[in-house]
């Protein structure tokens, strides 16, 4: 954000939000810039075969691990299950390449 009011010549002194600076630019939202990478890495993943480390560490959790009171923590898993959810992707679409890409594309204002 720092680097964006540079470029519109305003200090976090001027109070403009960061909405406006972002459309002024024409960045996408970081929310779904971040899930956009969170998706891309998830593909990364499923592509990979099933021994290697990479696969293994990420997608097998062990679950006998005693969690700590209060809310649980949310899961990589389960965080990309619900992003999954909220975009309509299906998982198989990450073994082909260049549908997964189109699928997860966000777009620049």
């Amino acid at each position: 954000m720092r680097m964006l009011r540079w470029f519109c010549g305003h200090t976090r002194r001027d109070r403009v939000r960061n909405e406006v600076i972002r459309n002024r630019v024409g960045v996408a939202p970081i929310e779904e810039k971040l899930t956009q990478h969170r998706l891309r890495w998830f593909g990364h993943v499923q592509r990979k075969p099933p021994e290697a480390p990479v696969r293994n560490g990420v997608l097998e959790r062990v679950d006998n691990v005693k969690r700590g009171r209060g809310r649980p923590k949310l899961t990589w898993d389960e965080l990309v299950k619900r992003d999954l959810k909220d975009w309509n992707i299906s998982k198989e679409i990450a073994l082909d390449r260049n549908a997964w890409r189109l699928a997860i594309n966000v777009p620049e204002p």
